[in-house]
């Protein structure tokens, strides 16, 4: 990008490159994917170990975790049982429809379920809604400060719709086993859905089940946000007036996108720990 002169290949990668922090086994040393100034080596996110950091997927997901519950509780600080401004009237419109899909989903009595649901979708959602950044906007202002690399849209890393999924998980093992004890929850591991007999198969069938349910969340998230964001950057590889052509179409299709994607990770978190709830 400093040279002037970026193939599609390299632009491509860029758009796509994280800025991660971790050691970095090939210079052997803590820092930074980028150019090192010693040597003009490129530093890449394969050649960093284990615990290297997306800063820039953090550094968004927690600023847009922050914006939702600064805007929600001035909101609730501002409630007013009179006529409702704009912000009450949206902001009480997305809690009836997330509670309209717990009470509709969830047949138990856990008040968790209801916060969290709407956590997972607005949460999500505004974590989407970054895709509709123009590509080249934000990573141009970081670049002017130095920094090389900025993805904005933090669905389009893994790493942060498989934390999401985890935490999910580690949520559905936790009430299986509050709602049934530790024996009940392998009981129903094992004795369904063939008679006890086949108990090890049962087992097999329900486990790779049961960890699928953490895959599929993130997975099905990630594709479908990564492919939008791969559609943006080969748009932004065209000439300028094939850009305004292709572009709007596709952002305003993908505002259906991404707001789906936001509604259907947390139906299936309901789904889930409905799922957890109920005793065979």
């Amino acid at each position: 990008m400093a040279s002037g002169t970026v193939t599609s290949s390299e632009y491509i990668s860029h758009h796509l490159t994280n800025l991660t922090f971790g050691y970095h086994e090939k210079t052997d040393s803590w820092r930074f994917v980028n150019t090192d100034p010693a040597n003009g080596e490129l530093a890449l996110p394969h050649e960093f170990g284990f615990w290297a950091v997306n800063v820039d997927t953090l550094l968004w997901s927690i600023g847009l975790g922050l914006l939702f519950m600064w805007l929600f509780r001035k909101v609730a600080k501002s409630v007013t049982s009179g006529v409702p401004g704009g912000g009450q009237n949206f902001v009480e419109t997305i809690i009836e429809f997330v509670d309209d899909n717990v009470k509709g989903i969830f047949h138990h009595k856990n008040p968790v379920i209801a916060p969290l649901s709407l956590t997972i979708f607005v949460w999500v959602f505004l974590m989407n809604l970054m895709d509709l950044v123009p590509i080249d906007w934000v990573p141009y202002i970081f670049n002017e400060m130095g920094v090389h690399y900025m993805k904005i849209v933090p669905t389009t890393d893994v790493n942060a719709t498989g934390g999401m999924a985890l935490s999910v998980f580690a949520l559905i093992v936790y009430y299986s086993i509050k709602q049934k004890g530790i024996g009940g929850f392998i009981k129903e591991l094992s004795f369904q859905p063939l008679p006890k007999i086949f108990a090890p198969f049962n087992l097999f069938l329900e486990v790779v089940g049961l960890l699928a349910k953490p895959v599929s969340l993130a997975l099905r998230l990630f594709g479908n946000m990564y492919a939008g964001e791969m559609i943006f950057i080969l748009i932004a590889l065209l000439p300028f007036w094939a850009q305004w052509v292709l572009s709007v179409p596709w952002a305003i299709f993908h505002i259906l996108v991404i707001t789906l994607q936001a509604f259907i990770f947390m139906v299936l978190t309901i789904v889930y720990l409905a799922m957890a709830h109920d005793d065979h």
